[in-house]
């Protein structure tokens, strides 16, 4: 009987308990946490000016990193929100892949760069804002800039001199979840797809050296949240 009436108890509690509520129009979401960019890239074949070709099955690589990752949302009405993705500059290894025979002495770490990728988007969230699981998805544009390009020790020493990257626009895409704990407090785990392609060009022996790559990243990202 007193677990009976226990249970009772607690169903009744959890009835008059408020739900916490999501997303309304005017509401502002701040969310941060770790954002790790992990580059799909393709390249063309790596042009060398002192050969005057494209060199084939040659290729540029990039490694992935982790930032902290900042997104901030404005919710125009209960399911349409403007989301902004800002970061801590990412940063990642430029490797040569694939030279031949005497030039296969020029492949593997090239240098480094670090870059942002601003990204604005327009995200939908499809449920009732009395849902305390809100999934969303979103598509927008992104520019990324390239800086602090610069050529590793080894590939100085191998006769490479200078680095630059070409900064990109693409679109964007993505695909979250939001969970309200409490009105205000929130977890959040989202995916993006980013279309980024750049131009990298060095030069060896003093000739340049040219290559396309399309960098496509997912980004990955958990994080808390507040809404205001």
């Amino acid at each position: 009987m007193r677990k009976s009436l226990l249970a009772l108890s607690i169903l009744a509690t959890a009835l008059a308990a408020p739900l916490a509520q999501a997303y309304e129009a005017g509401d502002v979401i701040l969310r941060a946490g770790a954002a790790t960019v992990d580059p799909h890239e393709s390249s063309s074949d790596i042009w060398v000016g002192a050969l005057n070709t494209d060199v084939a099955g040659t290729k540029a690589t990039l490694d992935s990193d982790t930032q902290l990752g900042l997104t901030g949302t404005y919710m125009i009405t209960n399911h349409i929100g403007i989301d902004l993705l800002a970061a801590t500059p990412f940063s990642h290894d430029v490797g040569v892949k694939g030279m031949p025979g005497p030039f296969a002495g020029l492949n593997g770490n090239l240098g480094e760069l670090k870059h942002l990728p601003p990204t604005l988007s327009v995200v939908y969230y499809p449920l009732d804002s009395a849902s305390a699981f809100q999934p969303y998805a979103g598509v927008g544009i992104n520019y990324t800039w390239f800086f602090d390009t610069e050529l590793s020790s080894e590939a100085e020493g191998k006769g490479f001199s200078g680095l630059d990257m070409k900064d990109s626009w693409g679109l964007a895409a993505q695909l979250g979840l939001d969970y309200m704990l409490t009105d205000n407090l929130l977890v959040n785990a989202h995916v993006r797809y980013i279309d980024i392609d750049t131009t990298g060009t060095t030069s060896f022996a003093g000739e340049k050296v040219k290559v396309d790559v399309d960098v496509d990243p997912f980004v990955y990202m958990v994080a808390l949240g507040y809404k205001f």
